[in-house]
C-alpha cells in the first residue's frame, strides 16, 4: 500500500512528513542542498483518544503548528547561519516560539475577532443575531482573501508559495508512480486537495454554519464564543478534509473541494527546476527513513538524494 506523505514549504526549502519521520531540504547561497531528517511520535498515537473523529482535527492542528514552527526555525538558521556547519544558532528557538505564538494571536484576532467587531458595527443597518453572524461569515473570508492577495505581492513570500508548489508537484509526482525527478514533477498540478490552504478555507466556511447558531446579542460574548468554539471548527474542518482527499474520484467530492483549491493558485506559484530538486531530497529522505518500498523508478534523483 502506498503510503501518504504531507509537506510543509520553508525559508528556501520544504519539509515532507511521513508517519512517523519529517525530511527538511533546503537549498543555501552557494548552492549546496542541506537536509535533515528526525524521528517523531504523533501525539494520537501516544494518545490514543487524541484520534477520535472531531478530536483529532484539533489536536492535528496544534501538532502541525509545533512541527511546522521547529522545521521554519531550522530552515531560517540554515539559511542564516550557511549551513550545519556553523557554530551558532542565527535564530534562538524561544526567539521562533515566540515568533509563531504572536503570530497565532494575531491571526486569531484578524480572522475570528474582527469579523465580529465589524458585524456589531454594521449593526444599525443590518439587525438580527443570524443577519449579524453571515454577515460576520462572509466578512471573514473576504478579509481571509485579501490577507492572501497581499502578501503574495511579497517577494521573499513568492519564493514560500514556490517551495509550496513544488511540494505539492512532488508529492502528485510520487503519488501517481512517475520518475521522481525534477523534469518530471514539474508535469503535475501544483494544486494538492490535502492542502493546508483548503483546511483553511474549510474553517471559514464551517465556521459560518457554527456561529450562526449561537445567538449571543452581547459583543464581548461573542468574541469569548469565537475563540471557545475554535476547537469545534478545526474538528470538524478536518474531517471534511479527510473525507474530500479520500473521495476525490466523485464528481460531488470535487464540486465540494473545489473553491479551496482555486484559493491554492493563490497560495503557489510555480517552481523552478532547483526548488522542485530540493523538493524531491526532501521527499525521498522521508521515504528512506519510512521503509517505503513503493516500486519508483530509479532516476538521478535518488543519487542526488543520497549524496546530500
Amino acid at each position: 500500500m502506498q503510503k501518504s506523505y504531507g509537506g510543509q514549504a520553508l525559508i528556501e526549502g520544504v519539509m515532507m512528513r511521513g508517519k512517523h519521520h519529517q525530511a527538511m531540504a533546503v537549498r543555501l547561497d552557494d548552492g549546496r542542498i542541506e537536509s535533515l531528517v528526525t524521528p517523531f511520535t504523533p501525539w494520537g498515537e501516544a494518545h490514543p483518544i487524541l484520534r477520535l473523529p472531531f478530536i483529532r482535527g484539533s489536536v492535528n492542528m496544534v501538532e502541525s503548528l509545533v512541527v511546522g514552527m521547529k522545521a521554519l526555525s531550522w530552515s531560517t538558521n540554515m539559511n542564516l547561519s550557511g549551513g550545519m556547519d556553523a557554530k551558532e544558532e542565527a535564530v534562538k528557538p524561544w526567539q521562533m516560539a515566540l515568533t509563531v505564538l504572536m503570530s497565532l494571536l494575531l491571526s486569531i484576532g484578524i480572522f475570528f475577532l474582527l469579523p465580529v467587531v465589524l458585524a456589531h458595527a454594521a449593526g444599525p443597518w443590518i439587525s438580527g443575531v443570524l443577519a449579524q453572524n453571515l454577515l460576520e461569515g462572509v466578512l471573514r473570508v473576504g478579509i481571509f482573501l485579501l490577507y492572501i492577495c497581499l502578501i503574495a505581492q511579497m517577494p521573499d513570500i513568492h519564493r514560500v508559495f514556490q517551495y509550496h508548489g513544488a511540494e505539492h508537484k512532488s508529492i502528485h509526482c510520487y503519488e501517481t508512480g512517475a520518475p521522481l525527478a525534477p523534469a518530471s514533477a514539474r508535469r503535475f498540478s501544483r494544486l494538492h486537495p490535502r492542502c493546508g490552504t483548503s483546511f483553511l478555507f474549510i474553517v471559514m466556511v464551517v465556521s459560518i454554519f457554527v456561529f450562526s447558531f449561537t445567538g449571543v446579542d452581547n459583543i464581548l460574548l461573542r468574541l469569548f464564543s469565537r475563540v471557545l468554539l475554535l476547537p469545534v471548527i478545526a474538528g470538524v474542518s478536518y474531517e471534511i478534509l479527510k473525507w474530500t482527499g479520500r473521495h476525490m474520484d466523485r464528481p460531488i467530492v470535487r464540486l465540494i473541494a473545489w473553491p479551496g483549491m482555486q484559493i491554492q493558485r493563490m497560495t503557489t506559484a510555480e517552481p523552478d527546476e532547483d526548488m522542485l530538486e530540493v523538493a524531491l531530497v526532501a521527499l525521498e529522505k522521508v521515504r528512506l527513513a519510512e521503509k517505503d518500498q513503493e516500486p519508483v523508478p530509479f532516476t538521478q534523483m535518488t543519487y542526488l538524494a543520497a549524496q546530500h
